[in-house]
């Protein structure tokens, strides 16, 4: 059955489909919001959980008399895939010393991340596998050699090998630049509270609870370093863990510069001012950057997509004129 071209091209079918458009569009924008959940009061609520763990432990060390105990603060991963990866030895194939430190800096910690994450990268590889191997011999030509279907499913694994680790690295970008974004404001909050002769922890747990609806991973930070500078024997280790756990270039110049000011009793509210200035120009440099790179970038779009479409709107009508001339 055919479609009729000049209903298509009618205007009241071209005024109702573009309606439906414009109302699903606004019905999608309306409803979106209501299925996502509230990020900043679950990642808070871990935080919590988080902090209570550490005062367990912190507790436990000191009634054992034992400094050098370490704890299991988190929850243990699923016995299934636990024995599978200890029967396989994959943390001594798969991972190594950063492992665990790249998930930290995702926003995942205890040792059932860890787990999960080398069972995904032992499990994809055979999945996509099975997958691309069933796809390429009932979907793809029958005359395509078997050879070559093998090597785009063998393809296709390799894929599925690395995908967790692009996956684990898109999630670390995104968390550092949602700090990095909201880094400068934390420190002029956190100078304005240690300038009104508010301490260091009450301080981080402040800048915690107003910096949340912009960064939650920062909140989320935040609140541990202030757990770990009410525990921990050093609070130099608290500081260390918070630069190891952002990976942001201005978080560690900050720790090191609120290192140095408890070791030498300088004051800490200029550390923090001169601090909150050189981190806010490396903000608007790095805006700055990105707008200088925008032009080179848009040139290849530009080429392709605008300069066709200028060369119809300013050439058609001259063309259509002369094919009705010469018609």
């Amino acid at each position: 059955m055919g479609i009729d071209v000049a209903t298509l091209t009618d205007r009241q079918t071209l005024i109702a489909g573009l309606t439906m458009i414009a109302v699903a569009g606004t019905v999608f924008t309306l409803v979106l919001p209501l299925f996502e959940g509230d990020r900043l009061r679950s990642r808070m609520k871990s935080v919590a959980i988080e902090r209570e763990r550490i005062r367990a432990r912190e507790r436990s060390r000191l009634t054992s008399e034992r400094d050098n105990a370490r704890a299991s603060l988190r929850n243990r991963p699923k016995q299934q895939i636990k024995d599978l990866v200890d029967r396989l030895q994959l943390k001594n194939v798969l991972s190594d010393e950063t492992t665990q430190m790249r998930l930290r800096q995702a926003g995942f910690r205890g040792m059932a991340p860890i787990y999960t994450y080398l069972f995904a990268r032992l499990v994809m590889p055979v999945l996509l596998f099975l997958a691309a191997l069933f796809y390429t011999f009932s979907v793809l030509p029958h005359d395509m050699p078997a050879l070559a279907k093998l090597a785009i499913s063998v393809g296709v694994a390799g894929i599925g090998f690395y995908a967790p680790d692009l996956y684990l690295k898109n999630l670390i970008q995104k968390r550092q630049l949602s700090i990095t974004r909201a880094w400068p404001d934390a420190l002029d909050l956190m100078l304005i509270c240690v300038e009104s002769g508010i301490s260091i922890e009450a301080a981080f747990r402040r800048v915690a609870e107003e910096i949340g609806i912009q960064s939650v991973a920062l909140a989320e930070e935040l609140t541990l370093t202030n757990a770990e500078l009410s525990f921990l024997s050093e609070r130099r280790q608290a500081y260390e863990n918070l630069a190891s756990r952002t990976g942001v270039e201005g978080v560690k110049n900050v720790v090191l510069a609120l290192t140095q000011a408890e070791r030498y009793g300088t004051p800490l509210g200029q550390a923090l001012r001169v601090m909150a200035d050189e981190n806010r120009e490396q903000r608007m440099q790095l805006a700055e950057k990105k707008a200088a790179a925008l032009p080179p970038k848009l040139t290849v779009p530009m080429i392709i997509f605008f300069l066709p479409v200028l060369f119809a709107v300013i050439m058609g009508p001259g063309l259509i004129q002369v094919f009705a001339t010469f018609k």
